[in-house]
Parts: C-alpha cells; structure tokens; sequence
C-alpha cells in the first residue's frame, strides 16, 4: 500500500519533492490525479519521507527570507552610511569643538552624574558631540563603512534604529559604572556597537552545521582586532567602547533571531524618520533644560 506525501497542480513542483526524496533514498512514484499530481511513497517510508520534505521546505523558507534581507541594494546602503557621516560632519561644523561652542557641550555631553539624575537625553546628544576634527572624521569613517553592512541586513531604518540605540544603551550603562564626574562625547559608542551587531548577525548561523560554527571564530577575532585597533588608543574611552561593543551584540542577536525577515520600505522609511526625530527630540530636550 501507498501514502500520499504531497499534491500539487505543478507536475514539475511534485518532482521537485521527488527529488528530494530520490536524494534520501525513500522509495517514491509520481502519480496524476485529476488536474493535479500526487506522490505516493510505501505506507512504511510515509513518516521518514514527510520528515524530509518538511526539512526541505524550511530550508527553502531560510534562503527566502537570507534572499529578502539581501534585497537592500548595496548603492542604498553605502548611501544611508555614507549620508550619516556627512551628517556628522556637518553637525560638527555648526557646534565646533567645546572651546569654540561649549553651549552644545554644557548641554549635550554625556555627563556621568546628569545622566543618572534626570537627563537620559545626554545619551543620544552625546552620540553627535566631538572634541575636534580628528574625532569627527574618525568616528564618520567608520560609520560610513560599518553602517552600509548592517543596512543591508536589517534595512535602513532597522540598521539606524539598531546602531542609535546601541550606543544609547552604551552611553546609558558607562554612565552607571562611572564616577559621577566622568564626561563623554562622541558617536564612537555607536560605531563600536555598529562592530557589536555586525559580529552578532555574522555568528547566528542560517542553518546548523559544523561548517557555519567554524565560520564563527574569525568573526570574533576580527572583531576583537577592531576594538584594537579602534578603541584602545590615546585617550580612549575604551570602557564605553566596549560597552557600547556589548549593547550592540545583544541587540543584535535579539534583531537577528526575532526578525525572521526585514519589515518593509514603508516600515522602514518610517523607522528613518521616527530616528531622525528621535535625536531631534533629544537635543530639544537638551536645550531646553536648565544649565547644570
């Protein structure tokens, strides 16, 4: 006696899941019933041969959505990476170094003790400050190469929304450890958490296997070679690098394992905006507080 597995209108639908079970090695026939097709397998093999068409059909379901999160065109992403560096830039030009606009500063910076008591905006203003022209230029650079990556993973509003609270969330937390005196500026934060995320979705595998879990190893020693190389010199806040470092693998693993498949461009151009505003209202906050 003989089970039907599947049917389908498609005769060449059908023989694709044939396929897959003349791979497995489950005895199989293709049968045409009325104005479609069945495929029939021995009563024995019926459980052995749905258990590999329905790992069949999730891996199908994995490359899909692998195929969508890749539909960011790489032109759109370098784009949002490369218009959030200018942005940067162009933020400092307005506010200039503390010396020159230490209103921003006063403001905005990301003072350990403010922060803790009554001003959570500082965390994101902090984000947009920066001492000098190297600081800015640095910390656009890296934007501008690792912001493109997680774009076209997560799209641009997701990308945005996942680096700017990576390094809130950073801020937020060196806020804590510190001494109350301690004071910051600067998106490097972010930019770290940019590495965090990336690290992140690099190690959730799209399917088990050893060959993905060797893969795994030198994403971490990659990413530890950034923070070297990035976040240890001179006058490094290399606490809050590492911090925002954290932030941004956590949060990364949770956008990676919750979003089987970016939202979209709606949703997304949406999430750019509402960003965008997000630190507009911070820094209306800011302004609007009264001088420490």
């Amino acid at each position: 006696m003989e089970t039907p597995v599947r049917a389908a209108r498609r005769q060449t639908r059908v023989e694709e899941w044939a396929l897959v079970l003349a791979a497995a090695g489950i005895p199989h026939r293709v049968e045409r019933d009325g104005a479609g097709f069945l495929l029939l397998v021995p009563d024995a093999d019926a459980p052995q041969a749905q258990a590999a068409l329905d790992a069949y059909d999730e891996e199908a379901r994995a490359e899909r959505h692998a195929a969508i999160a890749e539909q960011v065109s790489p032109r759109l992403a370098w784009a949002v990476g490369v218009a959030v560096a200018a942005l940067l830039l162009a933020f400092f030009a307005l506010t200039g170094p503390p010396a020159a606009g230490p209103r921003w500063f006063e403001r905005g910076a990301a003072s350990a003790r403010l922060i803790m008591g009554g001003e959570p905006w500082r965390a994101v203003t902090a984000l947009t400050l920066h001492v000098n022209a190297v600081h800015v230029a640095g910390n656009a650079l890296a934007t501008a190469v690792l912001l493109p990556a997680i774009v076209q993973r997560l799209g641009p509003g997701g990308g945005l929304w996942l680096v700017l609270l990576a390094g809130t969330v950073g801020n937020m937390l060196a806020a804590m450890v510190y001494d109350p005196r301690h004071v910051a500026v600067g998106a490097s934060t972010a930019t770290f958490g940019a590495i965090g995320i990336l690290a992140a979705l690099r190690l959730l595998p799209a399917s088990a296997g050893a060959r993905t879990r060797r893969k795994r190893w030198p994403v971490l020693a990659a990413s530890l070679v950034l923070v070297a190389m990035l976040g240890t010199g001179p006058g490094a806040d290399v606490l809050a690098h590492v911090l925002g470092l954290l932030a941004g693998g956590v949060l990364g693993l949770a956008a990676g394992a919750l979003l089987r498949r970016p939202p979209g461009a709606p949703v997304q151009w949406s999430l750019v905006a509402l960003a965008a505003l997000a630190v507009v209202g911070c820094w209306r906050l800011a302004l609007a507080a009264a001088v420490p």
